[in-house]
């Protein structure tokens, strides 16, 4: 290419990928070679700065005044100045330039333009962009597809390189049937947003699995009504929680109570010794240190605030169960980054403390476990209500008795023979997936959540039932993870409880906790009304069956 001579006053043009023009920086203001010039001045900037402080030190020793400078300290004072005022405009020329770049682009652009009904089409250069980096969303999809089976582009990278989410699905939907040689027809793809779930809720997508979702109720809990959205594939589920809201209806309602609140994370941490786990044990456990470890701990959020802090001390392992509030989300996130905080701030004073792991299953998390049965997880809530003898037989075709007898034989001594724990119900962890899947809660903490234990008993004289369930670890959140998809936010919106609660942090969440435990309860009594009345085969054969040919319709 040959480069053209131009006066010293023609103005060069900008910057351009394509053309014969010459490429103007910032940096040929300069006599000598960038990164010789940045060299002079940096050694100039810290050696008059060393320089004066060392002069400066030595008057304050002999009490000689600072403003009384020497010709050599104002050669450094103007020296540092000078380097200092190069070095602010050094760390600002790529700024300037591409600011420059932009300004004068943008200006041939506009120019462009308006001309073009002159002089005819206006060319304008674009910008190359690294293949490496980002592909063409128009490329060709089954280009695309084959890079994606012979491994050339990683199937979890086709978000980011095309751009567009709905398209990546597609492609590693398409990817997924060619390496496997099967088909997924039945899987839907088109209609759900993809865009809503990238970086939060599902990695990977190729397609969104349909859960109808009934309504049981209206639930009369606490004085108000509730239309409880359940997701779920069993028949029978909703009709008969539906039963167990009607029944309570016609009674007067339950009343619920929330007992606690409080989320948990246990990390492990390991000493030399029984003695130094032992001696962490007792620090943290000293009521004279909480203050200061509430101040560490709640500084990864405006919510979360630490209410307790248990240990149990295994041999030369110390696991310690962080207990805190956090607002209307779910909180494993937030206690975990003040955990981090709080052991963070303990290296300082326990030196010899080695993390194993920030979650040492004390919490206990996804997992059946005495601790969140005894000391709860969550939201702990008790749930009640005085169901009339004439509803027991008109409404649930039972009697009082057989449901206490039942509940004493099945849920209270056929599950202490199983040794169960926590699952002294009859279906509790029913209600509470289908609660969780169509508000958006996470599902694998049914099992924590599903902690129940049912309670029956004949009162007024033996003409009514008093029947409760207390469930100590209910895990929920109105905002964060799944609730912020459209259609988990709609069947929490139905409940009253969508999004955070400004005006009282933590009462959406505490809200949605107490509405899992009443239709809990509606479940529970109506699933033991037809054990009890000998119902339960029935009501399934007919609700539970279809003898329509489901691969007709498909096709």
């Amino acid at each position: 290419m040959e480069i053209r001579r131009r006066p010293l006053n023609h103005p060069l043009p900008p910057c351009t990928v394509s053309g014969d023009a010459v490429c103007r920086k910032a940096s040929d203001a300069l006599p000598l070679p960038l990164y010789l010039t940045n060299a002079i001045f940096f050694t100039l900037f810290f050696s008059v700065a060393y320089f004066l402080l060392h002069r400066w030190r030595d008057k304050i020793r002999n009490s000689v005044p600072l403003h009384v400078l020497t010709l050599s300290e104002l050669a450094a004072v103007l020296s540092l100045i000078a380097s200092f005022i190069y070095l602010l405009g050094f760390f600002g020329i790529d700024f300037v330039q591409s600011f420059i770049s932009k300004s004068e682009s943008d200006d041939e652009n506009q120019q462009c333009v308006v001309n073009e009904a002159r002089k005819g089409r206006c060319s304008i250069p674009t910008p190359v962009v690294s293949k490496l980096t980002t592909m063409d969303s128009s490329q060709d999809d089954g280009d695309l597809i084959k890079r994606v089976v012979s491994g050339e582009i990683p199937s979890y990278s086709l978000e980011s390189k095309l751009g567009d989410c709905f398209k990546s699905a597609k492609i590693r939907r398409e990817a997924v049937e060619r390496m496997t040689g099967r088909s997924m027809d039945g899987l839907p793809l088109v209609g759900f947003d993809y865009d809503s779930i990238l970086g939060q809720c599902c990695e990977m997508p190729v397609g969104y699995v349909q859960i109808p979702v009934g309504i049981a109720g209206p639930l009369l809990l606490n004085g108000r009504e509730y239309s409880v959205p359940m997701a779920t594939t069993e028949g029978c589920l909703v009709a008969s929680t539906n039963r167990g809201c009607k029944a309570i209806y016609a009674s007067g309602g339950a009343t619920s109570v929330l007992l606690r609140d409080g989320m948990t994370r246990a990390p492990v941490v390991r000493f030399p010794s029984a003695k130094k786990a032992a001696e962490l044990k007792f620090f943290l456990e000293d009521p004279l240190n909480f203050d200061t470890l509430s101040v560490v701990f709640n500084k990864s959020s405006r919510f979360a605030r630490l209410q307790g802090i248990r240990c149990a001390v295994a041999g030369k392992n110390l696991y310690i169960r962080f207990s805190c509030s956090t607002g209307d989300a779910m909180g494993m996130n937030m206690v975990s980054k003040g955990v981090q905080n709080v052991l963070d701030f303990l290296q300082s004073d326990f030196p010899d403390m080695d993390v194993i792991g920030i979650s040492g299953n004390f919490c206990s998390d996804k997992k059946p476990a005495a601790v969140n049965w005894i000391e709860g997880r969550g939201k702990s809530v008790v749930c009640e209500a005085t169901i009339t003898g004439d509803v027991v037989t008109k409404v649930l075709k039972t009697t009082v008795h057989a449901l206490v007898e039942l509940n004493m034989l099945k849920n209270l001594t056929g599950s202490a023979i199983a040794g169960a724990l926590g699952g002294f119900n009859a279906h509790a962890a029913n209600i509470v997936s289908a609660i969780f899947i169509a508000t958006g809660q996470d599902p694998a903490q049914n099992v924590e959540s599903s902690h129940c234990i049912t309670m029956m008993e004949a009162v007024n004289d033996g003409k009514d039932l008093h029947v409760s369930v207390t469930m100590p670890s209910i895990e929920v959140g109105t905002v964060g993870g799944g609730t912020q998809l459209a259609s988990q936010s709609a069947c929490l919106n139905l409940l009253g409880v969508k999004g955070a609660n400004k005006e009282s942090p933590g009462s959406n969440s505490q809200l949605l906790a107490t509405i899992v435990a009443g239709s809990v309860l509606a479940g529970e009594l109506s699933l033991m009304s037809a054990i009890a009345a000998g119902q339960l085969v029935k009501s399934h054969m007919k609700y539970n069956r279809s003898s329509r040919d489901i691969t007709k319709l498909g096709s």
